[in-house]
């Protein structure tokens, strides 16, 4: 099978758990502390890795790294999972990191990323890596990363007629026509309202901001809408793919991740999209019931076992 190419960072995540975020000048006691793997498109490609079909290193990931215990902790990762690393090493840099606050009471989650090496991944990078881009089943990417070496990897990746995903988040202004690159883009509902000035509080609202980024010529938008689930609009319908519960929510760290590697493995499989989405869906309704980010992606046969149940 063709591989799953992801271009990302990674970060070391430093999660720390209290009731509630201090303000300004003030200490809080904390309840808990966790260092563990981060970053959306890392995040992203263990997720898709844990995913396959048994197909061990079918997902490579992209991305630049420090020379430092962040980057080995990175590279065990990948490891652990299945993921190939197409890594740049940065010896004047550090791999990034982030600080994570987890709101005790509800899994709710604030970050700040400082993303070191990773920030200086550039459309050289992407080159370097075009022969493996256009042999991919699909391309994804996401905006933590500078948006050049985003913008030169779908183009590489559409040039190959290659499954574009672009996961928009953060958010951030975008230059003409990247857009129009994209089969899919994959927004969470605020990243959706930023793009579109659309604040999307339900599905009408998720289906006007849809309609907006179709308009600036995405091929199809796929809203991820938490407890919710997702909204898949094209030109030609609108499908509401409703969340799968796997138990209680721990936390939602990773659950966007979970959701984006899921749905570009089910695509790179040739499923249709709304199995697709329900294929993320899944991947994310069980990640959500385990702490961390990396840590939460499920296997392969915990995701058929729980769309089976849903049926």
């Amino acid at each position: 099978m063709k591989p799953i190419v992801i271009l990302g960072i990674f970060v070391a995540d430093t999660a720390y758990r209290a009731a509630r975020q201090p303000r300004l000048g003030e200490t809080v006691l904390g309840q808990g502390f966790a260092l563990g793997p981060g970053g959306k498109g890392s995040n992203q490609s263990v997720a898709a890795a844990m995913a396959s079909s048994g197909a061990g290193g079918r997902v490579h990931f992209i991305t630049r790294l420090g020379r430092d215990d962040f980057a080995a902790l990175a590279r065990a990762t990948w490891e652990k999972a299945g993921v190939r690393p197409e890594v740049t090493e940065d010896p004047e840099s550090y791999t990034g990191a982030a600080f994570i606050f987890l709101e005790a009471a509800t899994g709710n989650n604030a970050i700040i990323v400082a993303p070191g090496a990773a920030a200086r991944i550039s459309a050289a990078d992407v080159e370097a890596r075009a022969g493996l881009i256009r042999g991919a089943a699909a391309f994804v990417t996401q905006l933590e990363q500078p948006v050049e070496a985003a913008l030169r990897g779908l183009q590489i990746a559409r040039e190959a007629g290659v499954t574009t995903i672009l996961n928009p988040a953060p958010a951030a202004d975008l230059p003409d026509g990247m857009l129009a690159l994209c089969d899919y883009l994959t927004p969470n509902e605020t990243e959706a309202g930023m793009l579109t000035g659309i604040p999307v509080a339900d599905l009408a609202s998720a289906e006007k901001a849809a309609d907006a980024l179709l308009a600036r010529g995405v091929g199809a938008v796929v809203i991820t809408l938490g407890a919710n689930g997702a909204l898949y609009r094209d030109a030609a319908r609108s499908v509401h793919v409703p969340a799968i519960s796997a138990g209680p929510v721990v936390e939602t760290t990773g659950a966007g991740d979970a959701f984006n590697g899921g749905f570009a493995v089910a695509l790179g499989e040739g499923r249709e999209v709304i199995e697709a989405v329900r294929f993320g869906c899944a991947t994310a309704g069980i990640s959500v019931t385990r702490a961390g980010a990396a840590a939460s992606m499920p296997a392969r046969a915990e995701i058929e076992a729980l769309l089976a149940r849903s049926r």
